[in-house]
């Protein structure tokens, strides 16, 4: 797998990854009515504002096959609080369990610890999304927090916040 900086130009697979993602990891977790409505145009307006105007600081890292097609990303970002966001970390559905993931997270934190060395990395993550709970465990993360996720479409789901401190 290649991994290298995303740019604009990575829109399309990568909105079409997310919502991949996200319907595939999420049923039976979020309502049905999003996952299958608003998720396209959602993620769409995400992933188009933060790749027209980036976040200083933010690092959006992709990985391909050998034939050029997204496997998977990841997205970090500043927090408010001086800890560093990875806000989505994404493998093509499929392809978990194949090791891309492992690389990309690999390659998100040793960024961090270049580009803003001493922070903490944090994510969260929805509770009942098992499978990626035990991946962030197995890749050193430790819980450090439990609480609701309040999304804006109207609905609320309990999550956990996991943690790495990079050198």
């Amino acid at each position: 797998m290649l991994i290298r900086n995303g740019t604009i130009d990575d829109i399309s697979p990568i909105v079409a990854l997310h919502v991949e993602s996200w319907r595939t990891a999420y049923a039976g977790i979020m309502p049905d009515a999003f996952l299958n409505g608003p998720l396209d145009d959602d993620r769409l307006a995400l992933w188009r504002e933060r790749l027209d105007a980036p976040v200083p600081g933010a690092g959006l890292f992709v990985g391909h096959d050998d034939d050029g097609d997204l496997l998977g990303f990841v997205y970090l970002l500043p927090a408010p609080d001086g800890r560093v966001l990875l806000d989505n970390l994404h493998v093509r559905p499929g392809s978990t369990g194949s090791g891309a993931g492992s690389r990309l997270l690999r390659r998100g934190l040793a960024w961090v610890a270049d580009e803003h060395p001493g922070r903490e990395v944090y994510l969260e993550v929805l509770s009942a999304n098992t499978r990626a709970v035990a991946f962030y465990e197995r890749h050193g993360a430790r819980r450090t927090d439990e609480r609701m996720c309040r999304f804006e479409q109207g609905f609320e789901l309990p999550e956990y916040e996991y943690a790495w401190r990079v050198n």
